[in-house]
Formats: structure tokens, sequence, C-alpha cells
């Protein structure tokens, strides 16, 4: 069963991440694409939309972090399926909304 802790800590990191951009985003008055805009994760939401949409991050990353198994931040295997997926998430997310942001051109990773 501590696989199954592991995807749940894997998938807290990817909530976890997600709730970065649009708490930050949001906090700064922002509009920014989240899933609620049309086109959906294309159009621009409000700052209040994304403060919102980070919070409920959060939450589920909360609820998969921390009320599955028991989470130890001085587990190396705990730590790396966070990392991981919060990684995974973030690099996903500079390669697709980078292209509505300018991070992604021809000549940049």
């Amino acid at each position: 069963m501590a696989w199954l802790y592991l995807v749940s800590y894997a998938f807290g990191g990817v909530f976890l991440a997600n709730a970065v951009p649009h708490i930050v985003s949001g906090a700064m008055g922002r509009a920014f694409q989240s899933p609620f805009a049309e086109p959906p994760g294309q159009g621009l939401s409000s700052s209040t939309v994304n403060v919102l949409w980070g919070a409920f991050n959060l939450v589920v990353s909360y609820l998969l972090v921390c009320r599955v198994g028991s989470f130890n931040l001085r587990d190396t295997g705990d730590v790396a399926a966070l990392g991981l997926g919060a990684l995974v998430i973030s690099l996903f997310a500079a390669r697709h909304f980078g292209r509505f942001n300018g991070g992604n051109t021809p000549d940049r990773l």
C-alpha cells in the first residue's frame, strides 16, 4: 500500500504547484487562464476566480498529502513523490501556457 501513498503525494504536488500561479495572479489583481474561462484553459478568468481556484487546489493538495498515509518531510520517498508531481505539472504548464504569456518561443526550450 505504500506505493498508493506515493501516488497520492505526487498528485498532491500537482495540485500544490497548480495553486501557486492562480493565487499569485489573483492576489496581484491579474486575470489568468483557468478551466472556467472561455475557451477553457485559454481565455482569462478574473482575479477572484483565480484566487478561489487556487484555494481549491490547496485544499485538494492538503487532503492528498496530509490526510493520506503519514507524509513525512524527512522521508526522501515522500518528498520526491511530491516534488516529482510538482515538477511534472510545472513543466507541462510552462510549455502549454507559455504560448499565451510569451514564455515559449522557437529559440528557447
